[in-house]
């Protein structure tokens, strides 16, 4: 995982990456064969929001190996269990904290959900106080509530310089697009804080499908 992590980005080392990994709860991966191709790192937890509790899952690093760019296994388990978890507390309200400093990461979102915050046309500024706090907790000295960046004095890991930008055909995407107007630091490792709601009323039908079944390979 660490050499998969260090060949996509600069601005960090292994000292940095087992720290973050170590504060996870959860790690889903991709493998090809033996080889580990790709990741994604959990950490749920639970608060009180408006007089009530919520639950949150916080995705931390998501690499997949370039050979392996266009494959959906990892949304797909991702999304598996993510059904699984809210089946354990259905009546709590549940939310995905994903902070992104990458296009490609973005496009997880509209990949899952109807709506989330911040979107390119659909307003779900409801959800920015929400945000805002969990950002602020998380990240009390990087966090900047006006741009809905954690803005870092110093990267902690940013892509190489060669994956960082998108290609030609991908800026025209309109979620691409928002995305670099919204978080112009990404290529010094800033990250666009977004939140979206693990509902299955702000679910698609392949992610409505996919939420109710549970056969994830966890790690």
């Amino acid at each position: 995982m660490a050499r998969l992590y260090l060949a996509n980005y600069d601005g960090s080392d292994e000292a940095l990456f087992f720290g973050d990994l170590a504060k996870k709860h959860e790690v889903l991966l991709v493998r090809a064969g033996e080889q580990v191709v790709g990741f994604t790192t959990m950490l749920f937890f639970e608060r009180e929001w408006c007089g009530r509790n919520i639950r949150v899952v916080y995705s931390g690093d998501t690499v997949v190996d370039r050979a392996h760019w266009g494959q959906q296994a990892l949304a797909f388990d991702w999304i598996s269990r993510m059904g699984a978890l809210k089946r354990e507390r259905p009546e709590i309200p549940f939310y995905w904290l994903l902070l992104v400093k990458g296009h490609r990461t973005f496009r997880y979102l509209p990949l899952f959900g109807k709506s989330f915050y911040p979107h390119w046309s659909i307003d779900r500024s409801d959800l920015k106080p929400l945000a805002d706090t969990l950002a602020l907790e998380m990240f009390p000295d990087d966090y900047n509530p006006e741009t809905g960046v954690v803005e870092f004095r110093r990267s902690r890991g940013h892509l190489k310089a060669d994956i960082a930008l998108p290609s030609h055909a991908d800026l025209a995407k309109r979620e691409i697009d928002f995305f670099l107007r919204r978080n112009p630091g990404f290529r010094d490792g800033h990250e666009l804080v977004c939140l979206c709601e693990v509902e299955t009323h702000n679910m698609k039908p392949l992610t409505l499908k996919l939420f109710g079944k549970s056969g994830y390979d966890m790690d």
